[in-house]
């Protein structure tokens, strides 16, 4: 782990192979090591850099009002910090809406987008009770110790199909999950519409959604993205579900990798 100073908060984030820049913004209840297998596999062509968000990981807790604009600046001020210019920018699920937040306030700093098993906000994208009862569990279980709940999350995450030691893998991750993190992200997602944003992208956009994702899904959340962002190119993954980096990891590459290739 690497660290850098951006706004007051100490950003932790992991970085592998050489070549053009791949940022990757992990989901809620994850962290760096959601990557480990694109850190690894797509290495060969790129500089892979991933972040612990503000509240994940190694880096510091944010304030209390940190939302999803605050966290895009620190995006920025994390890529500004580490001198790069115009990376790609891979966001998955709740790093998926935080792209996009991205491209809003610094629609300059992305070379192209790829948004997995994305959302144009939990507002934008999921009717009104489905978000009040994320929400509403959210904060439940903020207050309680990890062990007794995350592991209830993981059918949502992955299909039936998954590995034991996948699963294993994901919830030893999820364990470390720090109340100021998950109540931030939860909050901001919660409250984010990010539907007037689709029509005004301008860089290449690669959607990837698994047809198996049961918290962001395909023919409704997906389809309406795809619909909106001009140009962009929409690619499924079957037998995959939310968590599609770590499920099928060489299909997920492969996808991203192909697609990059094709960024002028």
């Amino acid at each position: 782990m690497e660290t850098v100073e951006v706004g007051g908060l100490r950003v932790a984030y992991r970085r592998a192979g050489s070549g053009p820049v791949l940022v990757l913004v992990h989901g809620a209840l994850g962290d760096s090591r959601d990557w480990r297998r694109q850190l690894e596999g797509l290495g060969g062509e790129l500089t892979v850099v991933a972040w612990d968000a503000p509240g994940c990981g190694e880096s510091d807790d944010p304030p209390a009002t940190f939302r999803l604009a605050d966290f895009a600046d620190c995006l920025a001020g994390f890529v500004a910090a580490l001198g790069i210019e115009r990376p790609h920018v891979l966001g998955l699920s709740f790093g998926g809406g935080l792209a996009l937040e991205l491209y809003r306030r610094h629609p300059g700093l992305p070379r192209s987008l790829v948004l997995a098993s994305a959302y144009a906000g939990w507002k934008g994208s999921l009717p009104p009770e489905v978000v009040r009862e994320r929400v509403e569990r959210a904060d439940r279980e903020a207050g309680l110790p990890p062990e007794q709940w995350i592991r209830g999350y993981l059918p949502g995450l992955f299909t039936e199909s998954a590995p034991p030691e996948l699963l294993e893998e994901a919830a030893a991750i999820m364990l470390d999950v720090r109340p100021a993190g998950m109540r931030a992200m939860t909050r901001s997602f919660a409250d984010a519409d990010l539907r007037d944003v689709l029509p005004g992208i301008r860089v290449p956009t690669l959607l990837l959604y698994g047809d198996a994702d049961r918290r962001s899904p395909l023919g409704t959340v997906a389809a309406e993205l795809h619909r909106m962002i001009p140009g962009s190119r929409l690619r499924i993954m079957p037998g995959v579900g939310h968590a599609a980096n770590m499920e099928a990891p060489e299909r997920f590459n492969d996808e991203v990798r192909a697609f990059l290739r094709s960024v002028p």
